[in-house]
């Protein structure tokens, strides 16, 4: 039996289908909707500030653009946090959890990047505590303490049980369909052809994914604690958050 679920927003439609024995998973489908209220629709991680200075026209450099991140830049380095934080919540590790935390946000490299990443993680934690808490979740800082993104969904995907392999590549999927949208808003390409990016890019992030989540899974199984795998070198990307801070019109937080 095929299970369809349509989650209408103020401006799109996300369909999901999975069958039966997918159902422990169906709170993280939800997590990562765009109607789960974590502001993620107003950030654009420098897109915005790319698109006005000509980097990206099309779909060609928007895919070679998105390519790169994938590749070099902040989603990779997100996807190999998410598996260590996941990792150390499942093995109720909160001293570990709590510096994994603390090495994501520090890895931020601009008062925006920290800000998109902390801004998302805190709205995701206020949300996942009132509606979907565990005590995964309690292991988290209170407070004010910043909350890494990427750190906030791995506990939340392991305190209900989902499996890593199941959550860790819809998560960098997420990140690039936002990315994608923010384009789309940007005018920098049409809607069908933010479908025709998120196709291309679809077989790169599956081998992102795999590569980062089996180099982590090695590392940890050989006694190592999987940090050396994080590494990046977008420098385009990082400078393009740098300068969205003082650019003078501005549709995006980041």
């Amino acid at each position: 039996m095929t299970i369809m679920i349509t989650i209408p927003t103020d401006t799109t439609v996300t369909t999901i289908s999975m069958t039966e024995a997918d159902g422990d998973t169906l709170p993280l489908f939800l997590w990562l909707s765009p109607a789960f209220p974590v502001g993620a629709f107003a950030y654009s991680h420098g897109l915005e500030w790319v698109v006005e200075a000509g980097d990206i026209t099309d779909v060609a450099t928007l895919i070679a653009w998105l390519g790169d991140l994938c590749d070099y830049g902040a989603p990779r380095n997100d996807t190999v946090l998410f598996c260590l934080a996941y990792r150390a919540s499942a093995e109720s590790d909160t001293t570990r959890l709590l510096q994994i935390n603390e090495l994501a946000v520090a890895l931020a490299g601009s008062l925006e990047r920290r800000l998109e990443t902390t801004q998302q993680g805190a709205a995701f934690v206020s949300a996942a505590r009132a509606a979907w808490d565990s005590p995964a979740l309690a292991a988290l800082p209170e407070g004010d303490e910043p909350i890494a993104y990427p750190v906030a969904v791995a506990v939340a995907a392991a305190g209900r049980g989902i499996a890593l392999e199941s959550a860790v590549a819809p998560f960098a999927l997420s990140l690039f369909a936002n990315l994608v949208s923010a384009a789309v808003r940007l005018s920098a390409i049409g809607q069908t052809d933010g479908q025709h990016t998120l196709a291309a890019l679809l077989p790169r992030i599956k081998t992102m994914v795999d590569a980062t989540s089996g180099a982590v899974l090695a590392e940890l199984a050989a006694g190592r604690d999987g940090e050396d795998v994080l590494g990046g070198a977008a420098f385009r990307s990082d400078i393009a958050a740098m300068r969205h801070e003082t650019q003078y019109s501005r549709l995006f937080r980041s």
